[in-house]
């Protein structure tokens, strides 16, 4: 600046600019916080744009080239869907095929539930109130756990009843066999009386369907790889009817 000149204008005759000097550069911290923000923006529209770049040019078609990278990317959603879901599906919900009748488990012998009464859960009950359900037969000394956390198992699937009982020796297993293998579903039933055994005498693991009428298919020798969920499903039903609904269409 000349003092010769006019206020406020150097000899270059540029406008004047008006420049405030702050007494306290924290005064300065917003304008610094705006500028680093905007320089992040820049930073991050830059890498942006460096990724995307190749598809741009003219070599790979330009704007074009994001057609088949969005088709892949659709594509590989689909078939990520498809192979979920036939993943998760259980043997259950898999369809049946069309004129073909779905198993339902091995056919046992038929039987009326005895007259008398149980133990259910510290209640005395009639053993005839116990319709719609899966009574599990335990016999003495019983090597069955693997067994029954498998029936179990199927209980919840089919949405049924389940009673875990038991009598003479075999009721000091009876509460924690329940506890254990019951996976929060089956209900100890005690079988004091011996109502139960006497009509059964289970030499092994042996399950009653029970079915709304009080006939129960009796299920004994059941393989390792027992499936009973299909025979479950049809216990709010009479044994008749749903015998009739399994017969195949004439």
């Amino acid at each position: 600046m000349s003092f010769a000149s006019e206020p406020g204008r150097d000899d270059g005759n540029l406008p004047p600019v008006n420049i405030v000097v702050p007494d306290d550069a924290r005064e300065l911290d917003r304008d610094v916080l705006a500028y680093r923000r905007e320089m992040r923006a820049k930073r991050r529209r830059q890498r942006f744009l460096r990724f995307f770049r190749p598809f741009r040019t003219p070599e790979l078609g330009g704007h074009a080239a994001f057609i088949p990278l969005i088709a892949i990317c659709l594509a590989i959603c689909v078939v990520g869907g498809a192979l979920l879901s036939v993943a998760t599906m259980s043997p259950a919900s898999v369809p049946a095929t069309p004129g073909t009748a779905q198993a339902v488990g091995p056919a046992g012998e038929l039987t009326a539930l005895p007259a008398g009464s149980v133990q259910v859960a510290g209640r005395l009950q009639p053993v005839r109130s116990l319709t719609s359900s899966v009574i599990a037969l335990i016999p003495a000394n019983c090597d069955c756990g693997l067994a029954l956390q498998r029936l179990a198992g199927q209980a919840i699937d089919a949405g049924a009843k389940l009673y875990f009982a038991a009598g003479g020796q075999a009721l000091a297993q009876l509460a924690g066999l329940t506890a254990r293998f019951g996976d929060g579903k089956a209900v100890a039933v005690a079988d004091t009386g011996g109502v139960l055994t006497a009509d059964y005498r289970p030499s092994g693991l042996t399950v009653l369907l029970v079915f709304k009428d009080d006939a129960a298919d009796v299920q004994r020798n059941l393989t390792a790889d027992f499936q009973l969920t299909p025979l479950m499903r049809e216990l709010g039903q009479s044994r008749a009817v749903a015998a009739a609904g399994r017969s195949p269409a004439s």
